[in-house]
């Protein structure tokens, strides 16, 4: 009977302690997490910046399996380089420390559950305020104080009398630290933070449960346990953010293999930078060994970022839907660490890309044009229908991702922001169909042998010349604000090629008058209708972009 209320106890307490570890992270995250997740999507190529990036986000949100798992999303949105993520990933191993210094630094050191109270109710307080970004720090400050009430339980029911039995397997040498290593590997795995792991480690060594190698060994063996959430993440990705999660998994079990190799001399290492009695000190020693290890592995393994990326991309192998031209975006949660920001981004990224595909079947338009010949129908007919199919698939792919989206928590702004990039998108998709169909009319006049006035196909230059800097406009502002002054300039460009489009029809419309061929000058009215929708559809993006 004892045992099973020692059992629910540390049920409980491990409960308060993940649940207040995820409370704290999310609401950090909520109040500052996009603007960190944006900066981590453009982190430069220097590996050293990348390095300080990973560092410095995970130190604030309190995770590294978020930041390894946002890391994975980029490399697969194609935000961030294979290469570039991989100083991010270093960084975010060494900043993943950070929590076991907070534990045994303030864990210990005062009656916990008389901090940890006071700092849950204010934190509740803060979370009823209606000001969204007071209630995201609300919320962080209650997971802070639910962390130490967790931590406050586990120290209660890890005492020496308690479950002192569990001190027997240190007396068997080796195999307890192949076993202590064993229990890190899977235990974190299960919890999904190494961070955790460490706390209750820290914890059941400093009420005397298990002695430093064996607490050494526990840790060590969590730090290979924690690529699970990269590894999760990377499943159904691209083969970049496979090899991302890969190169996760690469630094924490070669760093591991490398301290085990030298285990005493890097245990004695740790008791050299942490004098004082084991007893005494031991979680600070943990702590030490903990942020030691990361930051030897590295030392060693940054210099040799290009043969581990060699190596990753020598076990994954290219994904067919590169060698297909399949666009792909599949919605893949991210488990424990999901976050709307990340996925926000990467659907910005994926519009970006339909523009520019988008962008560049309007260019056929201009190509065909100046030539009309039977050249221009081999050379792009085959390779606009093609383009089209596949702006299709990322219409469909898109949609189908942000309305994914739309079932995660997310605030009113993230949710009309969606909203935003979902009109966006149809937008993008009647702008192709649009294209698609001018290319379609200038094939079907050099099939038909249709005779133009050379100066009539002229006077269609500067109107497409119009459009495609008002394409080129949309391009640069696809996923920012538009300014009251932005919406001005759009309307310009509406109002420029509207009157464009109204002269071109009147001349036509002489032309027939005078005699022309019929056929040929409706054909050529319906060029200058479908070129003019699309500079509807860059003027309805516009609006978009403005009321987001």
């Amino acid at each position: 009977m004892e045992m099973l209320s020692i059992l629910l106890q540390v049920i409980g307490s491990l409960g308060f302690l993940l649940y207040g570890m995820k409370l704290m992270s999310d609401g950090i995250q909520k109040s500052a997490g996009e603007k960190l997740q944006r900066a981590l999507s453009v982190v430069t190529g220097n590996r050293f910046v990348g390095l300080l990036t990973g560092l410095l986000i995970t130190m604030i949100i309190q995770s590294s399996g978020a930041t390894t798992v946002m890391v994975v999303t980029f490399v697969n949105a194609g935000l961030l380089t294979l290469a570039q993520s991989v100083g991010v990933i270093f960084g975010a191993n060494i900043g993943t420390t950070i929590t076991a210094w907070i534990v045994a630094l303030f864990g210990f050191s005062f009656k916990i559950a008389d901090f940890a109270i006071p700092v849950i109710g204010i934190g509740y307080f803060l979370s009823i305020i209606k000001k969204s970004n007071y209630k995201n720090i609300g919320e962080a400050i209650m997971g802070f104080g639910m962390l130490f009430l967790g931590l406050s339980g586990l120290s209660d029911a890890f005492t020496f009398e308690q479950l002192g039995w569990l001190f027997s397997i240190q007396g068997s040498g080796t195999s307890s630290l192949i076993l202590g290593f064993i229990i890190g590997i899977l235990v974190t795995a299960l919890l999904h933070s190494s961070s955790a792991f460490s706390a209750i480690v820290i914890t059941m060594a400093f009420n005397g449960l298990i002695n430093w190698e064996l607490a050494a060994s526990m840790t060590l063996g969590s730090n290979i346990g924690s690529t699970i959430d990269a590894i999760l993440a990377a499943i159904g990705k691209s083969a970049d953010a496979k090899r991302s999660a890969l190169i996760h998994v690469f630094f924490n079990v070669f760093g591991t293999i490398l301290v085990v190799m030298f285990f005493k001399p890097f245990l004695n290492l740790i008791i050299l930078l942490t004098p004082g009695h084991e007893n005494s000190n031991i979680a600070i020693r943990i702590s030490m060994l903990h942020t030691v290890f990361k930051t030897l592995s590295t030392v060693v393994l940054l210099p040799l970022q290009t043969p581990l990326i060699k190596l990753a991309t020598l076990i994954i192998k290219p994904d067919s839907s590169e060698k297909t031209g399949v666009y792909k975006l599949e919605f893949t949660g991210s488990f424990a660490k999901d976050s709307i920001a990340a996925h926000i981004i990467q659907a910005e990224k994926a519009i970006a890309d339909m523009t520019d595909a988008v962008s560049e079947i309007f260019d056929k338009i201009q190509i065909g044009i100046m030539t009309r010949d039977e050249s221009f129908i081999e050379e792009h007919k085959e390779a606009s229908i093609q383009a089209e199919n596949y702006v299709d698939q990322m219409h469909e792919q898109i949609t189908h991702y942000l309305v994914k989206c739309e079932t995660l928590q997310i605030s009113e702004k993230q949710l009309n922001h969606i909203s935003s990039m979902i009109q966006i998108v149809d937008e993008l998709e009647n702008m192709c169909d649009s294209c698609f169909s001018t290319i379609t009319l200038i094939n079907r006049s050099i099939e038909k042998k249709m005779k133009f006035q050379q100066e009539d196909m002229e006077r269609l230059l500067p109107y497409i010349e119009l459009v495609r800097q008002f394409l080129q406009f949309i391009r640069r502002n696809i996923n920012s604000q538009l300014t009251p002054e932005k919406l001005d300039l759009a309307r310009e460009f509406e109002d420029g090629i509207d009157s464009f489009r109204k002269d071109l029809k009147k001349v036509a419309r002489k032309r027939l008058e005078g005699g022309a061929d019929v056929k040929a000058e409706l054909l050529y009215i319906d060029m200058v209708r479908r070129i003019e929708h699309i500079g509807d559809n860059c003027f309805s993006i516009s609006e978009s972009l403005t009321n987001r």
